[in-house]
């Protein structure tokens, strides 16, 4: 690890404190519920009076945006994603009311610290905090992580938790090799001679990991996908120690010796942090589905588990229903955004729009009609290179067997192949908001190439002025963009000049 560990978390605290800066400006505006916001504060603030996400009447966005929110119905209401995300937006609620800025301020928390964490990730893998905070930067100037950070949504939370989850797996790669090493130490071995080496049953990194990996669950079904990919890419680091380490043939056994552990304290853990994120829902008796255990005493599930567990059970089923049922996969959208485009950024997502504001209101000066938008649009620049940069990063891995290059590639194949098989349903391109720090990753791993060793003299400096100047690409590119990610009034023909594409529109 590098040994400014001082600089290190000045470093992830200033950019931080920068992508905080940025984000935090005009967060309460536009003071309405823009796109899915309609759903998300508004269960979130079910959730602060209740415990459980109740009915809403038509019209209650009028009145919670007027200052009346608590108008919701007796009954309650089927929702279909689980309430981590919502209970984070609700303590923003909690904090600051119920009103634009109450509700996006967890986004902009979580949104500060997926930077932070993507740093220390970045940091750790790459051993170089210059690295790190190249990684940080990259993604504090990214359009889509900007807009969906001060948005009240719950991909962010999704993000978040999957990036911390990932970091803690990477200080368990560090923490696990540490102690083989140790055992060798203190025996004066040079290796373990053919044999496997201690079982190290307790790894306070991965119980930290499927914690975090049960949060990123409880906001976001689709973390499942991540937590399979990476469980399995932690396994296979555990087998490359133990061969490292001279256990020979033995190595391999530690898909069983290493992976039943690894079993229980990602996947059991997550499980069971998931299923304490439903407290709410339990602990009451109003939500939808929460008698279903009372009405079915001879079902099944009921004599195994108990009505509150059944009812529970029979809730994720509902869920489950929904997302690969009749109704999501007749549905359209304007702002459908098929997965294969994602990584170019073809369709980005309209999040709010006024058109048409006429010269003479609301500050338009004309002679063009003026609008106003906010489009959760990723920063192109930085995505298109993104690509040249997992291509690369999968030849370093395979070809380089370059470990670090590794996570990048699992981790943007885990958040985005996934889509392709839901592709019948609306999908939208804020789903993407789980890539982007992975694709970041890669971007600054094969900067770090770049630039050499710290003594590499001339390639050094050379490097240098590439690195500053992609840096300096996306910082720009990101400037021009900004008025379309923030409701910025616009010249049409301005507006019309920020969309490079018919399909941007």
């Amino acid at each position: 690890m590098p040994a400014d560990r001082l600089t290190g978390w000045l470093v992830t605290l200033v950019i931080g404190a920068i992508a905080f800066g940025l984000r935090v400006v005009g967060l309460g505006y536009p003071n309405k519920l823009v796109f899915d916001e309609t759903y998300y504060a508004k269960d979130a603030y079910s959730l602060l009076r209740h415990g459980y996400e109740r009915s809403w009447p038509s019209g209650a966005d009028a009145q919670v945006t007027g200052g009346t929110p608590d108008v919701m119905l007796q009954q309650p209401s089927f929702i279909v994603h689980p309430p981590v995300g919502k209970w984070l937006i609700a303590g923003g609620e909690q904090l600051f009311g119920m009103n634009s800025f109450g509700w996006r301020f967890a986004s902009l928390v979580f949104g500060t610290l997926l930077v932070m964490v993507t740093i220390r990730l970045v940091r750790r893998v790459a051993r170089s905090t210059l690295v790190g905070g190249v990684a940080g930067l990259l993604l504090t100037f990214d359009g889509l992580a900007f807009v969906m950070s001060r948005t009240a949504l719950l991909d962010i939370f999704l993000a978040f938790f999957v990036m911390a989850a990932v970091a803690c797996l990477a200080a368990d790669r560090d923490w696990m090799r540490g102690r083989l090493a140790g055992h060798l130490e203190t025996r004066g071995l040079p290796d373990l001679g053919g044999r496997y080496g201690p079982l190290l049953l307790v790894r306070p990194w991965r119980i930290a990991a499927g914690v975090c990996f049960g949060l990123a669950l409880g906001s976001k079904w689709n973390a499942l996908y991540l937590l399979a990919a990476f469980a399995l890419l932690s396994l296979a680091w555990d087998v490359g120690a133990r061969r490292l380490a001279g256990a020979g043939w033995r190595a391999p056994t530690a898909v069983l010796k290493d992976g039943i552990p690894a079993f229980v304290s990602l996947v059991v853990l997550a499980v069971l942090v998931y299923g304490a994120s439903w407290a709410g829902w339990l602990a009451t008796s109003g939500g939808y589905d929460r008698q279903w255990g009372a009405q079915h005493p001879g079902a099944t599930s009921v004599r195994l588990l108990g009505a509150d567990l059944a009812s529970l059970l029979q809730y994720q089923r509902d869920i489950y229903a929904f997302h690969t049922g009749s109704f999501i996969n007749s549905a359209t959208h304007a702002y459908r955004a098929d997965p294969a485009g994602w990584l170019v950024v073809a369709r980005p997502i309209g999040i709010d729009a006024v058109n048409g504001i006429t010269p003479g209101t609301d500050g338009c000066l004309g002679p063009d009609n003026c609008i106003r938008v906010i489009s959760g649009i990723g920063t192109p620049v930085l995505w298109w290179a993104a690509i040249f940069a997992l291509v690369a990063a999968v030849l370093f891995w395979v070809g380089g067997r370059d470990w670090r290059f590794g996570i990048p590639v699992v981790g943007v194949l885990a958040a985005w192949l996934p889509w392709f098989s839901h592709d019948t349903r609306p999908l939208f391109f804020f789903y993407a908001i789980a890539i982007i720090p992975f694709s970041v990753m890669a971007v600054a791993l094969c900067l770090g190439r770049v630039l050499g060793p710290r003594a590499g003299g001339d390639r050094r400096m050379v490097g240098a002025i590439i690195a500053g100047a992609f840096l300096a690409l996306v910082a720009a590119n990101f400037a021009y963009l900004y008025p379309v990610l923030t409701d910025t009034l616009l010249p049409y023909p301005a507006w019309l000049s920020r969309m490079w594409f018919r399909s941007w529109i």
